[in-house]
């Protein structure tokens, strides 16, 4: 029998994430229920590597799961076919990489999106809410990829000093998610921060770099991360030169 979930009231504390159920429970990596979605949680949350996931018509459910997915930046596959696509995105005077110009938009999209053997979408419109509030208190970013002014793809994540932790894509035209995620790595190098949490193992993750560590190995980083100093985060076209360096042979 798995052991009894608790239950939080909105002020309560989120218990250690090293209390999460283990493989052999229903959920894995299933920590908690309940509580509340404010700036404060959500920040005490992810400052102990946990994050807000639940489905229409269920309590709020707090996961930190072991192993968890990152994207070392140093370690991101830039394929041909997507090394091809950002040279002539960067050369393109009508495409641009914009970081919090359209934030509600953005998660907006995510949350409409189609998702392949999902029904609905855990973007609840509570979560649009509680993650525009983190955004406004500065913790939460949109990286965003426009062509011809307007909006066709993007990510948001959550940042805490120099831990980074992705949320969620979307596109509207071809690989436009993958050049936004393209843009973060490059912020991300410009500035030292060496992970993107990912929360979830996926292939397509796995495709881009993406590798799975343990729960204590990212709980350190995390903790190393979010006492260093926040990036100004802004995209300037000069930080493409981390993925395309000006020097390098065309692909």
């Amino acid at each position: 029998m798995p052991p009894q979930l608790p239950w939080l009231e909105p002020e309560d504390p989120l218990p250690h994430p090293s209390d999460a159920w283990g493989l052999h429970d229903p959920a894995p990596g299933l920590l908690a229920a309940g509580g509340a979605l404010s700036v404060s949680t959500l920040c005490a949350a992810y400052a102990q590597g946990t994050f807000p996931w639940y489905g229409p018509g269920q309590p709020i459910l707090w996961w930190a799961p072991d192993p968890r997915m990152v994207l070392p930046v140093s370690e991101f596959r830039l394929h041909r076919s997507l090394r091809k696509t950002l040279q002539a995105f960067r050369n393109h005077a009508d495409c641009e990489i914009r970081v919090d110009s359209a934030f509600r938009d953005v998660i907006t999209a995510c949350a409409n999106k189609e998702r392949d053997g999902q029904a609905g979408t855990w973007i609840v419109p509570e979560m649009v809410d509680a993650y525009e509030a983190l955004h406004r208190a500065g913790y939460a970013h949109s990286i965003e990829t426009w062509i011809n002014g307007k909006l066709v793809g993007g990510l948001y994540c959550v940042a805490l000093g120099r831990a980074v932790y992705g949320e969620s894509m979307f596109a509207h035209a071809t690989d436009a998610s993958k050049i936004a995620l393209s843009a973060l790595v490059c912020l991300c190098r410009r500035h030292g921060i060496q992970i993107i949490d990912c929360q979830q193992n996926t292939q397509h993750l796995a495709s881009l770099g993406g590798r799975e560590i343990s729960r204590a190995q990212f709980l350190t980083e995390v903790d190393r991360a979010r006492k260093q100093p926040a990036p100004l985060w802004t995209f300037e076209p000069v930080y493409w030169n981390e993925l395309l360096p000006s020097t390098s042979p065309k692909a």
